[in-house]
């Protein structure tokens, strides 16, 4: 099975460099035109069905996937970005003002840290693990559709090539980017990441 998975639109808050988390931003007018342009794509797919993270951006981004592809969203919470707890809303500017060594603590990218407030990278990577799991099985054979969040590609990015939570970040997210896994023979593998054919000509503020 393949699983078509989708970056949420530019939202205000990452235009203005602020860290979302469990809180949520509406998307901009780019993040619209990206949402839209990752649909027209994606309906050149046969695909079964469409899961979203149940925040409103993601939520915002799956809808013209629905409206092309005549498939309702299923929302499921193990989709949702990792909760960045104090974090939330906030530039990294104010962060480092305000939470120093916290933020020190977060850069030095421990899996098992986790931001007050909030959860450990490693939590988020186990509860998308089990989504993408899950998904599997639910859908052998199948092409389908799930949009989500930077932070949850991050990790499921790592856990299809084996790549440590803890080793820094040397690829791309991009908000409206197409990446493909599929299931094969008892393996995850990466068939595609941050392609952006749809969005070209979109300027792309990947994430933290």
């Amino acid at each position: 099975m393949r699983i078509l998975l989708v970056r949420h639109g530019e939202t205000v808050w990452n235009s203005e460099g602020r860290l979302q988390g469990h809180h949520d931003s509406p998307l901009t007018a780019a993040g619209r035109a990206q949402a839209s342009a990752a649909a027209q794509r994606i309906a050149r797919f046969s695909v079964s069905a469409l899961y979203s993270s149940d925040l409103g951006r993601a939520n915002e981004t799956a809808l013209p996937i629905a409206k092309l592809t005549g498939l309702s969203p299923r929302y499921d919470p193990r989709l949702r970005e990792r909760k960045l707890g104090i974090f939330e809303g906030l530039t990294e500017a104010q962060i480092v003002a305000r939470y120093p060594d916290e933020w020190t603590r977060f850069r030095e990218r421990n899996p098992d840290w986790t931001v007050p407030g909030g959860e450990s990278a490693r939590e988020r990577s186990e509860r998308t693990i089990s989504c993408l799991e899950d998904l599997a099985a639910r859908h052998a054979g199948e092409t389908i559709v799930a949009v989500t969040h930077g932070g949850v590609l991050d990790g499921l990015f790592r856990f299809v090539v084996g790549l440590s939570l803890a080793v820094p970040r040397h690829f791309m997210i991009p908000n409206g980017a197409l990446n493909a896994i599929r299931f094969e023979e008892g393996r995850w593998m990466l068939e595609t990441w941050g392609s952006r054919e749809h969005n070209e000509s979109e300027e792309e503020l990947d994430d933290i």
